[in-house]
This record gives C-alpha cells, structure tokens and sequence, in this order.
C-alpha cells in the first residue's frame, strides 16, 4: 500500500512538472500556407552592415540623412541611395527606404519610439500586455501598441508606395528590413505585412537589434512561417529582448519571440575582449541564448557591434532639423502631412550643405511625411 502511494505521489510530480516546463505547440490555420524552412543563414558581414542603417535611422537631421552626408552613413553604406524619408511626430516614429548598389537590395529602416527616458519605456514594456488579435490567424494575438505604430501611422503607406516605385526602378530586387529596438518590431511587421501584400514570390530578408517580443507563440509559429528570413539579434544582457516578459508557465497568454535570434557577447581574458557569436535554436526562446542571462542592461540595449544606437542629442524628444533648401520643396496635404517631393527628370534638388560630397541622382520622388509643419 504504502508503496502504491509513493508511485501515485511521483506520477502527479511527474504531471505537473512536465505541464509546467512544456512549451506550446501550435497549429497556425490561414490561408497563406508557407512552409517554414531553414534555408536562411546567418551572414556576420551583413548584420555589420545592416546595423549601420538601423543607426542611422535615428538622425533627427533630416538633409544629412536625405543627402547621406552624415557622420553615420559612411564605410559600409557608402553610395547608399535615400529614395524616401517618413517621420511621423505623432507618433514619434521615423523610417527611410533607399536603394544598396553593394547589397543590390531595397533597404528599409525604422527607429523606434524616441522617448524621454529609456528607463520610463523599458517599465512601460514591462507591464504590456496581450490585448488584440492579429488579423487573419486563429489565436494570434499582439500589443495594440507596436501593431498600430506600423499600421495606423504614416509608416505602412509610406512604405508599400516607396517600394512598389523601387520595384519600377530597380526591378525585383530584393528587399531588407531593419530596425533597433521598437524599430525593430515595426522592421519586423512590415517584413511580414511586404510578405503578405507582394507575394511569396517576394525576397523579403528581416534583420532586428535588441528587438521586443511582439506577439504570443501562435503569432511567432505564423510569423517564422511567412518571413522565414529573419534574424533577432540581441547583444550580452540587453534588457529589451526580455520584454514584455515570457512566462514558460502560461504559454498561450504570454509573449513569445519568433526564431532565429543571434546572441552577441564579448568575453574577456584578462586584458584581451573579444566578441562571441551564437545561432540559437529555432525555438525564438532558446534557454542558452540571451535567455540564459539577466536582462538588466541599458547600455548593452545602445551599442551593436560597436555601432552606437539612439540620438546624439541630449534629450530624446522628436526634434527635426531641416535645411531650408529641402524644406522649400515642401506642402501640406489635407491630413495636415508635410511632404517633401522631387521630380528628378524635371530638376535635381540641390541642397546647400557643409560637405563637399553631392546630392546623388535618385530617380524616385522622396516623401518627408510629418503630423504638422513646426519642424523647429
């Protein structure tokens, strides 16, 4: 008898251990039926590049930006082609797409949410919660927040226009998608939103730097499905990786990464520091990756393979600079948008500018979009 009770008592540990430590398993019914693989491979030189635009992205300058003349756009980027500006004030949100003769690719770059203190947003992200399901997906569901910054903002539009006139000009070249931090999330929104509206056919590459989750596990399981070519990658004790928080005990309600994340970290032998690289596993919560450690860093969350991310600035707020000569060339539409064109066939825009490198030749209007005109 007493036997029989301890074999009872190790079944129901057993039970509950496993129901506890499982992870969700999930059938994902849409009607985009991409087979997920594992063709994509990591691409070191890449990342080194593409980390260079996510930087850049961040300049508040707008006719350094638009005339790559600034201090972040050289090396790696060098030649690389602005072909449309976004900033949206009102929701704090600024992205660029261009044109890389040396990737031969169509590059698109967003910078997260610039806020008054990075203490008070990573707190803000630490309370999100689950609280809309995403179209189209049984079960899906992501934050409202980092949904409707892409959607609902001057972003998305911006986006589909500049790259369907890319195409035009450059033909089905591929396209990459980048972004740090809340950038990285709206990267990866629109990698899948330029999956779904261009077809599967469409090269869409998705590379991210201390991204957030975004949605829970049904939402990952879609996502790595329709943009299987995307890479997360997270360095040391970065914070923001870690956030909104997952819970392995409730795997339906909380969040969860999608694959495949490259963990950085730089190990020191005495004097000598150097940078590992890890490919996690497919899972998007690998335990040996980022999970591995405390996520209690800001400073690792500001620097990517040695390339500063954020604003020089010394407050974060939506601040713009503009050159007149840029600003010239502006209106403002019936939504109050302040958009900046140019007619290369008619006149080349020239701007009046400290550097002696030139305004290149674009061949494709360029869009400065913004919620009102005090770009003070």
């Amino acid at each position: 008898m007493e036997s029989r009770n301890w074999l009872i008592i190790t079944i129901l540990v057993c039970s509950v251990t496993l129901s506890s430590c499982r992870e969700l398993k999930v059938t994902v019914k849409h009607k985009h039926n991409h087979k997920q693989h594992d063709s994509a491979k990591y691409n070191h030189t890449l990342a080194t590049i593409l980390v260079q635009y996510a930087s850049a992205v961040y300049m508040s300058d707008l006719t350094e930006l638009f005339t790559w003349t600034c201090s972040r756009c050289n090396g790696l980027t060098e030649g690389f082609e602005i072909l449309e500006l976004i900033v949206d004030v009102k929701w704090c949100l600024q992205g660029f797409v261009g044109f890389a003769a040396n990737l031969n690719a169509v590059v698109i770059a967003f910078r997260g949410t610039q806020e008054t203190s990075i203490q008070n947003w990573v707190e803000d992200l630490f309370w999100k919660q689950l609280d809309i399901n995403y179209p189209g997906v049984d079960g899906a569901m992501v934050h409202h927040g980092f949904y409707n910054a892409y959607n609902d903002s001057s972003l998305r539009p911006g986006v589909l226009s500049a790259v369907q006139l890319a195409k035009e000009l450059y033909g089905d070249t591929n396209i990459m998608v980048t972004g740090h931090s809340m950038g990285g999330a709206m990267a990866a929104l629109c990698g899948l939103d330029l999956r779904l509206t261009l077809g599967k056919q469409q090269k869409v590459q998705v590379m991210t730097f201390g991204q957030p989750r975004i949605g829970n596990a049904v939402f990952a399981s879609y996502y790595s499905q329709v943009v299987p070519d995307t890479f997360r990658v997270t360095h040391g004790n970065d914070m923001v990786p870690h956030l909104p928080p997952y819970y392995s005990y409730f795997p339906q309600k909380t969040y969860h990464h999608f694959p495949r994340e490259v963990w950085i970290r730089d190990l020191a032998f005495g004097s000598f520091v150097y940078t590992v690289e890890k490919v996690c596993d497919g899972s998007g919560e690998d335990p040996t990756c980022s999970r591995s450690v405390r996520g209690n860093s800001i400073a690792d969350h500001l620097i990517y393979y040695g390339v500063e991310m954020g604003c020089n600035e010394s407050t974060n707020t939506c601040r713009i600079v503009m050159d007149p000569g840029l600003a010239a060339y502006g209106s403002t539409d019936v939504d109050g948008n302040f958009i900046v064109l140019r007619d290369p066939p008619k006149s080349v825009l020239k701007l009046n500018t400290d550097r002696p490198r030139q305004s290149t030749h674009l061949g494709l209007d360029v869009l400065i979009r913004a919620k009102h005109t005090d770009f003070s």
